[in-house]
């Protein structure tokens, strides 16, 4: 992974029990997000959702309705092919002045989203979605977290543009990355990498008393329970 391993927020990261017998399944190639997990110490495998999981744009769609609509989506995908495992997905978007911001398409669509964020205050979203295939229970939750990235210099900008480290990343930026333009006013740091680990331990801990029956994990195009 290119991402460095000895940054304060991969440190002391909690983690818990599974609340079932099935392994854990990562619905997703992010290498940030196994990162994350690997470093609070759990066990998983990787089987990464179909790219048809995150097709389709609902018109006057919230950010937060997005990325919840996403994780199902990519969670459905992944149950579909097994018989067994607590699956976990995830989808993160930031969202300023109304528009929601994805990952780049290039090097151009990057430098526009960097220059709207740049010395504004913005929301990162990630929709979590833990699905037991065995069970056929599964839960949707959404964490937010609020930045603030400061004035970006053109020198600043370019020097992170060249960089290419923006590729893949929803809002053109990495904060684990170290850049020291990116403050957080609140929330959790881990959410704004792609998985919110405090969150993550509730969830895994309350599975059984909030996570919702589902009828089939066949389907990957249907809303989120």
């Amino acid at each position: 992974m290119s991402q460095p391993e000895n940054l304060p927020l991969m440190s002391g990261l909690p983690s818990t029990q599974l609340p079932t017998q099935e392994p854990l399944v990562l619905a997703s190639g992010s290498p940030r997000r196994a990162l994350l997990l690997e470093s609070a110490g759990y066990s998983f495998t990787v089987m990464v959702a179909g790219v048809e999981a995150e097709g389709g744009v609902c018109s006057r769609e919230t950010a937060p309705e997005m990325v919840a609509r996403y994780a199902y989506r990519k969670a459905a995908d992944v149950v579909s092919r097994i018989d067994s495992g607590l699956v976990l997905a995830a989808d993160t978007v930031a969202s300023c002045v109304g528009q929601i911001l994805g990952k780049p398409r290039d090097q151009q669509h990057a430098e526009q989203i960097l220059r709207l964020l740049s010395g504004r205050r913005h929301d990162v979203y990630t929709g979590v979605c833990l699905w037991s295939a065995k069970q056929k229970k599964c839960l949707v939750d959404v964490v937010c977290t609020e930045l603030e990235m400061l004035p970006l210099s053109e020198k600043m900008l370019q020097e992170y543009l060249d960089s290419m480290k923006w590729e893949g990343k929803a809002g053109a930026f990495g904060y684990q990355d170290g850049n020291d333009w990116l403050l957080v006013r609140s929330g959790s740091e881990s959410n704004v990498v792609g998985l919110p680990m405090e969150r993550l331990v509730e969830l895994l801990e309350n599975f059984h008393s909030i996570a919702e029956t589902v009828n089939t994990g066949s389907s990957s195009s249907g809303d989120s329970p």
